[in-house]
């Protein structure tokens, strides 16, 4: 995020996760309110250190801070990994965010969803989107939907305090959320 100074405006952060991602990031370098930063292989605290430093109001960048953790949670309901898989992933997580060295992004981006395979479309819009579901947007893989989707930006409460992934394996694939909509079992 920007820096903490109080006037320093602090700039909106998107993930831009799933296919064709890296093509549409490219495509942003032309648009004066965004700066687009390819971090998907830097270390969280490189990445979070290049997204503070942005000056522009959008920041839109490739790293997933939760990436690690979506990993192991879906390998663990495709029955590839353990739970302690996934709780050593959390604490990873959470012990990089307390020390400031990892960030949620404002928004996740998910590019094409319906192209997306598995076990990972139900972690990102599943139990990520469960937690804050105006966070979490689909878009379509073209530059068009993604830059539509950026000048409408919905307001929403902000992600709620990271400690909710202590729980994140009761979220089960295609059963996240529904235990909260009226008329379910």
């Amino acid at each position: 995020m920007a820096p903490s100074s109080e006037s320093t405006p602090r700039s909106t952060v998107v993930a831009l996760v799933g296919p064709d991602s890296e093509e549409l990031l490219s495509d942003l370098a032309d648009v004066p309110a965004v700066q687009a930063l390819t971090l998907r292989e830097a270390e969280p605290a490189a990445a979070t250190r290049a997204v503070a430093a942005a000056s522009r109001p959008y920041v839109v960048h490739d790293a997933d801070p939760l990436e690690h953790v979506g990993a192991a949670w879906v390998e663990l309901y495709e029955e590839r990994a353990t739970l302690g898989t996934l709780e050593i992933e959390v604490e990873t997580f959470l012990r990089l965010f307390e020390a400031g060295e990892a960030l949620m992004p404002d928004y996740y981006v998910v590019v094409g969803p319906e192209t997306i395979e598995g076990t990972w479309r139900h972690w990102w819009l599943g139990a990520l989107a469960h937690r804050a579901p105006s966070r979490v947007l689909p878009v379509e893989a073209s530059g068009a939907a993604l830059r539509a989707r950026l000048r409408a930006l919905p307001v929403s409460r902000p992600w709620p305090d990271p400690a909710w992934l202590k729980r994140v394996h009761f979220d089960i694939p295609d059963r996240v959320g529904l235990r909260d909509q009226a008329g379910a079992a």
